[in-house]
């Protein structure tokens, strides 16, 4: 077996089996309310074995409610680019733009989600576009920052060879700019994904609609304890898949 192959195979084998262990045991002695891995799989498995059957509203297979919440994560991480990539630009690029409103994003960025909901519910006055709009608004904040240091960071040299050129705004734009400060702005991006995904389990949470959040806290209100960790591992692992799918569209956009 190569080190390689150790690395990446073996080691993670090794953590998992020692997170295991250690939830087995505090299942047994600190947390006995807790159930242990086999207890939480036997509860659990026909969410996973049947991933999308159906038997009332929130009584769904764990495939079914995540594509809920992914479906509600994408049109709330459009969203967030759509509004997010141009601002960003726009307040690495203009001076008078980034004196006028980086104090308003300063001050728009740190408010909770909790806030932002129950304001998307008076205006929409529907859970649905209300937990888009909560996602779009808290999830294009890492976009629009990023997006604005990258630009910031672009070398003068670059600047000073397209006006030397005499590129038009347009060409310095898409010629220059963007593609020097791709690896900013996908960072911002894969911050925004990765927000995005955990603003709708709080939000789900809040609204009790059909998805892995809502799911959650019903299983919660009913206290059934193997529920609410196949949803909290669910939830991990397609935070940690977005993540990773992220990685490699950024990696293809960069070779492009």
């Amino acid at each position: 077996m190569t080190h390689a192959t150790v690395k990446k195979i073996v080691l993670p084998l090794l953590g998992v089996i020692a997170v295991l262990s250690l939830w087995t045991v505090l299942s047994q002695t600190v947390a006995t309310d807790l159930p242990s891995p086999a207890r939480t799989w036997r509860e659990s498995r026909r969410y996973v074995l049947e991933p999308f059957f159906k038997d009332g509203e929130m009584n769904q297979g764990i495939g079914r409610l995540a594509f809920y919440s992914l479906v509600r994560v994408g049109k709330g991480f459009a969203l967030a680019l759509l509004l997010g990539t141009p601002v960003g630009f726009l307040l690495g690029l203009s001076r008078a733009f980034h004196q006028s409103f980086d104090p308003i994003v300063q001050f728009l960025r740190p408010i909770s989600p909790l806030a932002w909901l129950p304001l998307g519910l008076v205006i929409f006055q529907k859970s649905e576009p209300a937990a888009i709009f909560t996602i779009a608004l808290c999830a294009m904040w890492p976009t629009v920052i990023n997006t604005a240091v990258g630009v910031r960071s672009i070398s003068q040299d670059y600047l000073n060879v397209g006006r030397v050129l005499r590129l038009s705004r347009w060409k310095m734009l898409t010629k220059i700019v963007v593609p020097a400060s791709l690896p900013y702005v996908f960072t911002g991006y894969r911050l925004s994904l990765g927000l995005a995904w955990l603003v709708i389990v709080a939000a789900e949470m809040l609204t009790g609609t059909p998805g892995v959040g809502g799911f959650l806290w019903q299983e919660y209100n009913s206290l059934v304890y193997s529920h609410i960790i196949l949803s909290v591992v669910t939830i991990g692992v397609i935070g940690f898949l977005l993540d990773r799918l992220m990685g490699v569209v950024e990696r293809r956009v960069r070779v492009a």
